[in-house]
């Protein structure tokens, strides 16, 4: 029994050892293991970049090539071959408008009064002859006579010599306004229609107020139908309003559509329009590369393998980068990836490409 218990002690060292061994191999191990946080980084790079304006407004007929087709005399709408909408083409019939009785009479008392006026003339140069009138009253008569003849050829052009005319539209386009119904009893110079010209369209755009100082006529924009987003019209804008509209409560914007490039657009057309506003030079990172802590952006710029926070004021962004502005130049490398974990002055090993 006393030397089982004297045998014993000779049994533990070689477990020390083993521990022993193994936590100098773990040291050794954290020793050999570099410092800092894993990050990977890319330059400040200089760049054009602009801002774009995302706009909706919709498709109307150039105001420039609007005709506003008004009744030559008063009288009878006794026939319209046209609707609201509807296309037309030179030529084609709109109106067909019954002269009224009093507009009639007026050709008519003109016609009276060029015959007489024409016999008042031989009448005078015949007395004249037998020097019964004075030159001064030929010259009169000859007066009178040409007034009248204006007064019938006035009347004739509006159509008062006819007891009805067709009215035929002279360009081809879209009835966009139609003032009048069949049956209706109108007046001289009354506006029966609005015809527009199919292929010369506008897109009225809506711009808030407060982005009216950044733009100018000339400015490129891209529009496309709201409903048909395949298309895409490269235009420029040709007039910028001044006033807010009553209607939509926004600037009017005009950005006419060229005429090679109206197929398949219908007037009246909802549509969004993307201005391109004027680039000008800026510093450019990655948007991973920006931070934010509920009041202020920054990044981390390293320098000598020490990460150090710059608070930067962010602008355009453009696809996968974005615009700041801070105490950068184009050339510091930046945090992309890792970032969440860093603190001001931390050390980083930059991750190999």
């Amino acid at each position: 029994m006393r030397c089982m218990a004297q045998a014993r002690p000779t049994a533990r060292p070689a477990p020390r050892r083993a521990m022993a061994a193994l936590l100098g191999l773990f040291t050794a191990a954290a020793w050999a293991q570099p410092s800092g946080v894993l990050v990977e980084t890319a330059p400040v790079t200089e760049d054009e970049v602009g801002e774009t304006l995302q706009v909706y407004g919709v498709l109307e007929p150039d105001p420039d090539q609007v005709l506003s087709l008004s009744l030559p005399h008063a009288g009878l709408v006794n026939r319209i071959w046209v609707s609201l909408g509807e296309r037309v083409s030179a030529g084609d019939r709109l109106i067909e408008l019954v002269t009224a009785p009093d507009a009639h009479m007026q050709f008519l008392q003109a016609q009276s009064a060029v015959d007489f006026a024409g016999r008042e003339v031989a009448r005078q140069r015949r007395l004249l002859a037998e020097h019964l009138a004075t030159k001064a009253q030929v010259d009169a008569a000859q007066k009178a006579l040409r007034d009248a003849e204006a007064t019938l050829e006035a009347l004739r052009a509006r159509g008062m010599d006819v007891a009805s005319e067709t009215l035929r539209t002279p360009i081809d386009g879209v009835i966009t306004r139609l003032d009048v119904a069949q049956g209706q009893r109108v007046q001289a110079d009354s506006t029966a229609m609005l015809i527009a010209a199919e292929k010369r369209l506008v897109a009225r755009l809506g711009l808030e107020p407060e982005d009216l100082g950044r733009l100018h006529p000339g400015l490129p924009a891209t529009v496309s139908p709201v409903f048909v987003p395949g298309v895409r019209v490269e235009t420029r804008l040709r007039e910028i309003h001044g006033m807010i509209n009553p209607s939509t409560h926004l600037v009017d914007v005009l950005a006419p559509i060229p005429e090679a490039q109206t197929g398949g657009l219908v007037l009246g057309s909802r549509v969004s329009a993307r201005i391109r506003l004027p680039a000008h030079q800026a510093l450019v990172v990655a948007r991973s590369a920006v931070l934010r802590d509920g009041k202020q952006a920054f990044l981390f710029v390293v320098t000598k393998g020490t990460a150090h926070r710059v608070d930067v004021d962010t602008g355009v962004g453009q696809g996968t980068e974005i615009e700041v502005r801070g105490a950068l130049a184009a050339g510091d490398s930046v945090v992309v990836l890792g970032n969440y974990e860093l603190r001001d002055g931390e050390s980083v090993r930059e991750r190999a490409p």
